[in-house]
């Protein structure tokens, strides 16, 4: 039976390299085994959606793959990743500054309605 994953980065910090390769490689998992994946990137991780940020990223120096490495595996495995609409203000973006992974805006009333059915599952990094 296929399931829903909500992947929420709230707490998880771009400057903490070791905390990227996680969420994106369980997100990528969990969409592999053909459950539909959402991966919501807000407050400081909001910048790892930034076009220019993942890619300078590594979750262990000398590595050859970059954090956006690890999302791009996660988009092609089949998880949506999303931006929240107060980090475009809060980092003075606009939806155009977004990696082409991202599939768009979502914000806290759509997330908390997800993350509220019966049949969603959620992890918070």
């Amino acid at each position: 039976m296929r399931k829903r994953l909500v992947v929420i980065l709230v707490n998880t910090d771009p400057r903490n390299g070791e905390e990227l390769g996680a969420p994106f490689y369980h997100a990528a998992v969990a969409a592999a085994l053909d459950h539909e994946v959402d991966i919501i990137c807000t407050a400081t991780a909001g910048r790892l959606l930034r076009r220019g940020v993942a890619e300078t990223l590594f979750v262990k120096p000398g590595s050859s793959r970059s954090v956006l490495d690890f999302i791009r595996d996660a988009h092609q495995a089949g998880a949506r990743l999303w931006a929240c609409p107060a980090n475009l203000d809060l980092f003075d973006m606009s939806a155009a500054d977004l990696i082409e992974e991202c599939s768009g805006l979502m914000g806290v009333a759509a997330m908390m309605e997800i993350v509220m059915a019966d049949d969603v599952r959620v992890l918070s990094y």
